[in-house]
């Protein structure tokens, strides 16, 4: 006897179509589950066969195949208990799904037989939508986010227990009402299925294969003799058909355009902060570019504070970003609330200097998703970059690059999103107060130390960032000038993303900083006099090549803000003042 189920599960942050393929044969009774199953999934034999028989149904003592194809995917994960435990039940005649075909079933079993929630369902789903499945089986908890895939029928349930049970009548079902009758060989005491009975002879039939001797029986036998012609009938349980329509799941929510917002984002107001309108100005340049940017100045003067409110004068996402987004965070566990929709507001990833380059890009023996792709179409705030490992940040070089993450095992190569804007604060040197003006706190670092304590920041990564502007010490405490407010910010990051989005309508990119090669010489090329200009600039600083464009594509966005046309001089110029650590000689006291 063979059955099958569709069932998904995780390549990365892809969703994968898996089918359950279960053989029952004649033999010992055991279990074997093959296709590069996991730990986690060579003990669902034991979760489904308790989930199955505190259930009330019959666990099969046959020989039990259970095949996940493709086989050579590895596959890990509790996703696939669902489909093996009614698959097992279809396949030994207990239960009949008739559209089975046409269903994707995921969750995990307990041993009471309730389903418990698992990750990555997003992905799952879309990758069933987009193999032709109509409808989905998930557990109550997963029932939101499966929801969030457009033309998927989404059913829910909680416990094994809640599928409808219906008994199918009429005989309808082959399997209904069949009867049995030993074998030729009297040894054997397997039956053999002879057809289903006729209606009027399965309500006057007397049980077969039983004959009593006649009444007359010899006075000295004191007990009655019965002759059989083979063991005794053995009916099989009726036939359940499950129809999941009273557990079809209605979401809530109706508009998935106003949804939630990602892990950690921040949205306090800039105008709590005094002051450093040049700093504001460079950090509206850097959100309506997605520019990565560096804050260099002495402790407390706001550069942590500056760049936690960046998210508040992002652009939202788009419908093709937000599906993005939230399938990244789903795949990695990180979805909280599916309930109000998919994420809308940009991510906000901030992690701790500790954290090393796996955690940072992303591995494991199926490698998950790192930080820089969890802050993918958002920001990913290092805080005191010198503090990080070295060898951390030079694992950035690639993702900021390409805007792609590959990490390569033995089987296969996976590579995650990670277009992300880098947003980083640091110290100008190890004590903090080099240039600070302080006369109680006076920089005690010799240029030695200064030089090493910045070198943990490297060359082509120190290249590779667009902005790197100073924020000094406020002069005037109790000054009370005008101070930008994140509304009027935002305002002008949206008039430039309006201009983007037109002018680069019929090209795979949406941001400034995505130009490169032929694009970039069309929508971003110089006038005589600013090429002039800026090959005076690459001279006396040293520039590369790679600091060149990125000066162009930052002079574009700085036009962009001032609704110009073409770049001029006045705007290379703004670009190339931003450049500070590519300019700046060691200050002495």
């Amino acid at each position: 006897m063979y059955g099958k189920m569709n069932s998904a599960c995780l390549y990365g942050i892809e969703g994968v179509m898996i089918g359950v393929e279960i053989d029952l044969a004649n033999g010992l009774p055991q279990t074997n589950i093959i296709g590069l199953p996991d730990s986690a999934i060579r003990e669902a034999v034991e979760r489904v066969r308790a989930a199955v028989k505190n259930c009330g149904y019959r666990y099969p003592q046959q020989r039990v195949t259970i095949n996940l194809a493709p086989a050579d995917l590895r596959k890990e994960g509790s996703a696939f208990d669902l489909a093996i435990a009614l698959g097992i039940l279809t396949t030994s005649g207990q239960l009949v799904m008739p559209e089975a075909d046409k269903l994707l079933l995921i969750g995990e079993l307990a041993l009471d037989g309730s389903l418990r929630p698992v990750t990555g369902v997003l992905p799952m789903v879309e990758a069933a939508r987009r193999a032709g499945l109509k409808a989905v089986l998930v557990p109550a908890g997963n029932a939101a986010e499966a929801a969030l895939i457009s033309g998927m029928a989404v059913y829910a349930a909680e416990h094994l227990r809640q599928l409808p049970q219906q008994e199918e009548e009429g005989g309808a079902l082959a399997a209904v009402g069949r009867r049995k009758r030993p074998r030729a060989d009297p040894d054997r005491a397997d039956l053999e299925e002879i057809g289903p009975f006729p209606e009027e002879a399965r309500k006057a039939a007397a049980p077969p294969f039983s004959i009593q001797s006649p009444s007359a029986q010899p006075e000295e036998l004191a007990f009655p003799v019965t002759v059989s012609t083979g063991p005794p009938v053995q009916e099989r349980p009726p036939v359940i058909l499950l129809s999941l329509e009273h557990l079809r799941y209605m979401p809530e929510y109706q508009d998935k355009n106003t949804g939630g917002s990602a892990e950690n984002t921040m949205m306090e107001d800039y105008s709590d902060v005094l002051g450093q309108n040049h700093v504001k100005r460079a950090l509206v340049i850097a959100a309506a570019g997605m520019h990565n940017i560096i804050l260099m100045g002495p402790p407390g003067t706001g550069k942590t504070m500056l760049i936690k409110r960046l998210p508040g004068i992002l652009p939202e996402l788009s419908d093709s970003e937000s599906l993005e987004v939230t399938q990244i965070f789903s795949a990695a566990g990180k979805l909280k609330d599916a309930r109000s929709g998919l994420l809308r507001s940009r991510p906000f990833r901030s992690p701790h200097h500790t954290i090393s380059a796996a955690g940072l890009l992303g591995g494991g023996g199926i490698p998950r998703p790192g930080e820089v792709s969890l802050a993918h179409r958002g920001i990913l705030f290092l805080d005191e970059l010198p503090e990080f490992s070295r060898n951390v940040l030079e694992v950035l070089r690639q993702p900021l690059e390409d805007g792609a993450v590959t990490i390569s095992r033995a089987r296969a190569a996976f590579t995650f999103p990670a277009q992300f804007l880098l947003a980083c604060s640091m110290n100008p040197c190890s004590c903090g107060y080099l240039g600070s003006g302080g006369l109680q706190q006076r920089c005690t670092c010799s240029p030695a130390k200064i030089a090493q304590y910045r070198g943990k920041i490297s060359g082509p990564l120190l290249d590779r960032i667009d902005m790197q502007v100073d924020v000094p010490r406020p002069r005037d405490w109790n000054e009370q000038e005008a101070s930008l407010s994140s509304a009027e910010m935002r305002a002008e990051v949206l008039k430039v993303q309006a201009l983007q989005a037109e002018r680069y309508k019929n090209l795979p990119i949406s941001w400034n900083s995505e130009l490169s090669g032929a694009a970039l010489r069309r929508y971003a090329g110089l006038r005589k006099d600013g090429r002039e200009l800026l090959g005076d600039i690459l001279e006396s600083l040293g520039l590369s090549m790679r600091a060149h464009d990125r000066i162009i594509k930052l002079a574009r966005t700085i036009a962009d803000l001032e609704s110009a046309p073409d770049i001029t001089s006045a705007h290379l110029a703004e670009a190339v003042q931003y450049r500070n650590l590519d300019r700046q000689v060691l200050a002495e006291e």
